[in-house]
């Protein structure tokens, strides 16, 4: 029924039309395309809110029209005047259809208008909008089926607008009533829906589309958030379980071995936080089915550590553990902590020999060919128990003795086929840990990471000092950009660094084009070779001031950030390579250029560089944006506040989800059309509980064919591919 193709429904150029613009391609598409709001006849939409440079759909008043006339009489325009009681929008229209509309347009009437946002002579303004009026001179029936209905406004575009999907959805809606809904599938188990008091779902779908009064809408919302909520959940119970009864080589530490004498020569005391995530790391180890275990925690929180514990324990248990990183600077830094954290111990000979120590090597797709041809031998050989790299782990040439456990950093980054080509290493399927230095608010997680267990590391390390964040506006107040500069050479000659970051490389991109948005309004994102010249020559004259970048040779890379760690360089400017991973306890400062262009998530990851040691940090967000902007309040949330999960509850909210079922993980493609991860905590942890039980006592659905068969509609290939390999 749902997978009807509209074309057959609506008719062949709708249904292209539909197809193109909005990605509705069957009735399912349209039932589920929702409205995104509802005006009520009366309710007056607040004109004074619109957005410039978007496509928007109004419901106004005429107020007034007028006839004008432009290049000396020979032409001729109309201009209408609507409102809504906080604001005014003026609709112009050119050539022979004005007079048409002069007829139409006329003070009092009221209907729904659509277009483009604009400014002429700083008035907003509609170009050539398309309309519907709401109060056609058709008779008493029309007006009285109007009056008191809540009026669906939906997602929609220039070539579709939303007038135009409600007729659609009016066709669907009186086919499937015609047909008494047969053939719709409830994916909610009658115990579970009588039980939460949910509303049927030929009920729930009327309700959404044309509701009748406000509580309708709220009745319609209740029940198909639980549809998303829990076909998701089962989705993600079903994968647990299936995990459950894969088999896995238990990887328990040996006393008196290598972690032993690892945690001996730790010259401080672990936290009680990394004391109890260990502890279940551990205890995840020790069992005969693969571990999948999200760790996740602030900045700064000590989760390299941890991991490190966990692969030194792998080692001593007689295997062998990976460590994948995003990026070949974040590997060779993760390389170098590691080692260093290790000592003499990262030099050890062949596994499980008397010797207290292993080998840790480094495998990266620009290594030379010798350099590679070493590493590889002590993989396949055994010699060499931990490896950390990039993709490059993944090749097909890269073999391992006995590959334990998997530890992913920055799971985002990667590919769900990546993640599993590296799984697929091992003898048996090895451990998973993933680290992520964003934190997820918990049902974020439940949601995204359903099939893992989740560790959080929200306690600092002692000896880790305060940052202070501050916004720059160095437009409104320039003189506050001079200040920053000054505290930049303060802290250089106090004795630390300081980091400067750019939203760009600088020059042109690679294809040989401008940026983006480099016109005459908008001013490309600004650049480090630009900034790094200027600061050299100008403000920050006299200090030693470096580029680190991802068009550098790696060497080039490794040798700026060896030189950096070294004290060697006073000023690194850089982009966003320096995000996670990177560790110099004596940078103390970081300017962010153009700051109002990185995400809330990415600017607390930024900051995360400074402070690392004993003495305070300090981060200047520097901002061309105005004083009531989105922007500005967005660098105020992050400058209030050094808690990265109420940090990242304020980036969902502004970037939405994403699918959180496929691989893109935010914007605008998402899974869910009803259900926000933020809004409803309560329905997802339900519907987890709900799918657990209906799982553990059904795991192949064979007594819910309903479920099953929304499950396969929900989980196309893709999907079933990303859930299995995770």
């Amino acid at each position: 029924m749902l997978d009807e193709p509209l074309k057959k429904l609506l008719g062949g150029t709708t249904a292209k039309v539909m197809a193109e613009h909005l990605d509705l391609h069957t009735a399912g598409d349209l039932l589920h395309h929702y409205p995104r709001r509802y005006a009520e006849r009366g309710e007056l939409t607040r004109l004074a809110d619109l957005p410039l440079d978007e496509h928007v759909t109004v419901v106004a008043q005429v107020a007034k029209a007028a006839m004008k006339t432009f290049n000396h009489g020979r032409g001729m325009r109309l201009e209408v005047v609507v409102t809504d009681g906080s604001g005014s929008l003026t609709l112009v229209f050119f050539g022979r259809g004005a007079y048409a509309r002069e007829k139409e347009l006329v003070p009092g009437r009221r209907g729904m208008f659509a277009g483009k946002v604009s400014v002429f002579n700083r008035a907003r303004q509609l170009l050539h909008p398309d309309y519907e009026l709401l109060d056609h001179d058709s008779g008493a029936g029309a007006a009285e089926e109007f009056a008191g209905r809540l009026l669906p406004l939906y997602p929609a575009c220039k070539q579709v607008q939303s007038w135009k999907v409600a007729k659609a959805v009016d066709v669907l809606l009186a086919h499937f009533e015609a047909d008494g809904w047969q053939g719709l599938v409830d994916p909610l188990p009658p115990a579970l829906r009588e039980g939460r008091g949910l509303a049927e779902l030929p009920d729930a779908l009327r309700k959404v589309h044309r509701p009748r009064a406000k509580a309708d809408v709220q009745t319609a919302r209740d029940r198909l958030k639980w549809d998303e909520a829990f076909v998701l959940q089962v989705a993600l119970a079903r994968r647990r379980h299936a995990d459950a009864q894969l088999p896995a080589v238990a990887r328990k530490p040996v006393e008196g071995g290598l972690l032993d004498a690892f945690d001996a020569r730790l010259p401080f005391t672990l936290t009680d936080g990394q004391r109890a995530v260990s502890a279940e790391i551990f205890d995840d180890l020790a069992t005969e089915h693969p571990m999948h275990r999200l760790l996740q925690g602030e900045v700064g929180s000590g989760k390299t550590l941890v991991a490190l514990r966990a692969m030194l324990g792998v080692v001593d248990a007689g295997g062998q553990a990976a460590m994948l990183a995003p990026t070949e600077v974040l590997a060779q830094q993760h390389h170098r902590s590691i080692t260093e954290m290790m000592g003499d111990l990262a030099e050890g000979g062949m596994l499980g020999g008397a010797e207290r120590g292993t080998k840790v090597v480094l495998l990266t797709g620009s290594m030379g060919a010798a350099a590679r041809r070493r590493a590889l031998l002590d993989l396949v050989t055994g010699e060499a128990g931990i490896v950390v790299g990039t993709h490059a782990l993944i090749e097909d040439k890269v073999q391992f003795h006995d590959l334990g456990l998997v530890v992913v950093d920055e799971q985002h980054r990667f590919g769900v086929e990546q993640r599993d080509a590296l799984r697929s290493k091992g003898k048996q399927p090895p451990h998973l840990l993933v680290m992520t230095a964003t934190p997820i608010p918990r049902t974020v997680a439940m949601t995204v990471f359903g099939d893992l267990e989740t560790s959080v590391l929200d306690q600092l390390p002692a000896g880790r000092s305060p940052i202070a964040t501050h916004v720059v506006p160095a437009k409104d107040k320039p003189h506050f950009l001079t200040r920053a500069w000054e505290r930049v050479r303060e802290e250089v000659e106090g004795g630390h660094q300081a980091y400067v970051v750019c939203p760009r490389i600088g020059d042109e991109d690679e294809n040989g084009k401008s940026p983006a948005g480099a016109d005459e309004e908008k001013r490309p994102p600004l650049a480090v070779l630009d900034i790094a010249g200027q600061l050299a020559k100008g403000s920050l004259a006299g200090l030693r001031v470096e580029v680190l970048h991802g068009r550098m040779q790696p060497e080039a890379k490794d040798d700026v950030m060896r030189r950096f760690a070294a004290g060697e360089v006073d000023v690194l400017v850089a982009t966003t390579v320096i995000e996670v991973g990177v560790n110099v306890p004596n940078s103390t400062v970081m300017v962010i250029m153009d700051a109002d262009r990185f995400g809330v998530s990415q600017l607390h990851q930024l900051r995360g560089r400074v402070g690392r040691g004993s003495a305070p940090g300090l981060c200047l967000l520097v901002t061309e944006a105005g004083e009531a902007s989105p922007a500005r309040a967005r660098l105020g949330a992050v400058a209030a506040t050094l808690d990265g999960f109420e940090l990242s509850r304020i980036d969902l909210e502004q970037r939405r989800e994403g699918d959180v079922l496929g691989q893109a993980q935010s914007g605008a493609r998402s899974s869910l059309r009803m259900l926000a991860v933020i809004d409803d905590e309560e329905v997802i942890a339900a519907a987890r509980e709900e799918a657990t039980a209906v799982v553990t006592a059904d795991p192949g659905l064979e007594r819910l064919p309903e479920l099953r068969t929304a499950l396969d509609a929900l989980l196309d290939a893709e999907r079933e591919e990303f859930l299995e390999k995770g």
